[in-house]
């Protein structure tokens, strides 16, 4: 409680000692003598049987004012179909999965608008120049998604015995940006 009688502050985000990876753990012979689930990525990964993808919100797919389909159910599973390749998808929420996913499909609908419509936007009063609302949008929308993708990755990374060094839905929407931007969709 602070002085003036509010009741704020308290622990921040974030704050404390960081969880230290797994294959860390295992170098150092886990001092704490926890069980450890390890998680190995080698050529079996993709046969390993768990539990069915769940079903996106309806949210993810609904139709935009511009008539077209949001694109965040397919990057939800893109994203779970390689959590399940890697074995973790029984580690990552499913709600995180629709926070990113939303995330990533909203920082490519700006991104397309921007492409639509350019970086200048007349202002409603003085009819002067200025920035694009959809430049900020799309920037706060693209820092949420990095945000969203490195706690989704902190995940794989702190429950893996192994580096992982192969491709990621990241790098998928990375080209599903690039190929909006040249006014192709798929």
């Amino acid at each position: 409680m602070a002085k003036d009688g509010t009741n704020r502050g308290g622990a921040r985000i974030g704050a404390g000692a960081k969880k230290k990876p797994l294959a860390d753990k295992i170098a150092e012979g886990n001092p704490g003598k926890r069980p450890i689930t390890v998680i190995s990525f080698n050529d079996d990964a993709g046969k390993l049987e768990g539990q069915e993808m769940p079903k996106p919100s309806e949210m993810l797919s609904a139709i935009q004012k511009d008539g077209k389909p949001l694109q965040a159910a397919e990057i939800f599973e893109k994203t779970w179909e390689w959590l399940h390749e890697m074995g973790c998808s029984s580690l990552v929420s499913p709600q995180l999965l629709e926070r990113y996913a939303m995330s990533a499909a909203r920082w490519i609908q700006c991104e397309e608008m921007v492409t639509e419509y350019g970086f200048l936007a007349k202002h409603p009063t003085t009819g002067n120049a200025q920035r694009s609302p959809y430049v900020a949008m799309a920037q706060d929308y693209m820092s949420q998604t990095n945000r969203l993708w490195m706690e989704v990755f902190l995940i794989v990374k702190e429950n893996c015995a192994s580096e992982y060094a192969g491709e990621s839905p990241q790098d998928d929407l990375m080209e599903k940006l690039l190929m909006a931007r040249k006014g192709r969709m798929g």
